[in-house]
């Protein structure tokens, strides 16, 4: 053959065929880095690259068996072409081992390495050129590929493989929320932190961020007319229950605004105030947040009575409270909180009894457990077993606590402080 095509051609036809290699070695690895996420967005934006790339991209198995068709045959054909050189220049002896040495370094380094890291690092500009190759050679090709792809898939059923196509990408919700970190400042953090907090809202029942049954103000008809409509004057809040001598006997739901009505009324009645009222709406205490987002959208409600598996009342939650898990903190109770955790000079806090787990979490960085009670006073009785008699110290997780003051079989107030912080300014003080 070397008689009959001059070895300067020869040598042109070998370049050629490792570019040809490069360009199939690069594709498979463009094709199959490329972002498909960002993918499917310019492809719904219109971009054509976009969308012939996501085409071949369904059926996974037939463009690589398109890709490593045109990467074997141009390999083989090199492989030839470099052995009829040797030979030419090394005797048929030793022309066909030094073919084979020289030509596996070549297509190592410039077929194989250089181009598929070039590819992975910059998939996009690899694989939209080389789908407008790509297609129309899968097209050209086709029967071969399905003879190929008929055989191949009939193996991996074998192996227990049965679905070929490219659509398995699907987010898990720890996956989205790995997306969501590494988006970096491509999504500012304050946005990062709403969409963590969209993802949490399943993980989160009522239960956690209710106002609890001692925290509800309410208007007790048992109390008298005089001190009700002060309390309505008076009252922060925007609505109220309404109950009878016990906050289980609740009759409905005040709104303040419909107060007007009767308080213009030159003799108000108990009985002015229930007609106002509207109907109360119970929740379980286990419905998760996002449930019951959709929920007070279906209902047309703002606010709701929480109830456990007997029908007595454990609190009350608002829609702005699971918009707060969301956003973060938007109300003027915000000073409410800060006074439930008083910072010391040195890095401790003391933090009230009654304060809820979740929420000091959120304020101070720690992870005390939340599964079970929901207040630190909760959690301290759960962890000792018993009231403590007065002063006592624990450690829960990481932090270390000191009870400070119990009254009324209720621990009011706790010295927290993580224990390794504490270490340091010993440390630093000795």
């Amino acid at each position: 053959m070397s008689d009959e095509f001059p070895v300067g051609t020869l040598f042109g036809l070998l370049f050629l065929l490792i570019a040809l290699s490069a360009f199939f070695s690069s594709s498979e690895t463009g094709m199959m880095s490329i972002n498909r996420y960002r993918l499917s967005h310019q492809a719904n934006s219109g971009q054509r690259n976009a969308k012939r790339v996501l085409r071949l991209l369904t059926r996974p198995d037939r463009l690589i068996g398109v890709i490593l068709i045109g990467n074997n045959f141009v390999n083989n054909l090199a492989a030839s072409i470099a052995t009829i050189i040797a030979i030419h220049f090394f005797g048929e002896v030793s022309g066909p081992a030094i073919a084979t040495a020289i030509l596996t370094i070549v297509v190592l380094i410039f077929a194989e390495v250089t181009p598929k890291t070039f590819a992975a690092i910059m998939p996009e500009r690899i694989a939209y050129p080389a789908s407008m190759v790509l297609e129309p050679l899968l097209k050209l090709l086709y029967p071969l590929v399905w003879v190929v792809n008929f055989v191949s898939n009939g193996l991996l059923r074998l192996l227990g493989v049965r679905n070929t196509d490219g659509g398995g990408d699907n987010l898990t919700r720890d996956e989205l929320r790995t997306v969501v970190h590494e988006a970096g400042t491509l999504i500012p953090r304050r946005h990062q932190a709403m969409l963590l907090s969209i993802l949490d809202l399943e993980n989160v029942t009522v239960n956690d961020i209710m106002v609890p049954r001692h925290e509800v103000v309410g208007i007790d008809l048992d109390d008298d007319l005089e001190d009700i409509l002060a309390q309505i004057r008076t009252s922060q809040h925007t609505r109220l229950p309404v109950y009878k001598g016990d906050i289980n006997s609740i009759i409905g739901m005040l709104h303040l605004r419909n107060a007007a009505r009767f308080l213009s009324h030159d003799e108000v009645t108990k009985a002015a105030i229930v007609q106002e009222a509207r109907e109360p709406y119970f929740i379980p205490e286990s419905t998760p947040l996002h449930t019951q987002l959709l929920n007070f959208q279906k209902q047309k409600r703002r606010i709701s009575i929480v109830v456990d598996e007997y029908g007595d009342v454990e609190g009350l939650v608002t829609l702005e409270d699971i918009l707060e898990e969301i956003v973060g903190e938007f109300t003027t109770d915000v000073t409410d909180l800060e006074q439930d955790m008083l910072p010391q000079a040195d890095g401790s806090h003391v933090i009230d009894g009654t304060a809820n787990i979740r929420e000091i979490n959120k304020s101070l960085g720690w992870h005390l457990p939340t599964d079970g009670p929901k207040t630190l006073n909760g959690l301290i009785l759960e962890y000792l077993e018993a009231f403590p008699d007065g002063q006592a110290c624990l450690q829960i997780g990481s932090i270390r606590m000191e009870i400070l003051e119990v009254r009324d079989n209720l621990i009011t107030s706790v010295c927290c402080w993580p224990a390794a912080r504490r270490m340091t300014n010993e440390i630093g003080q000795a």
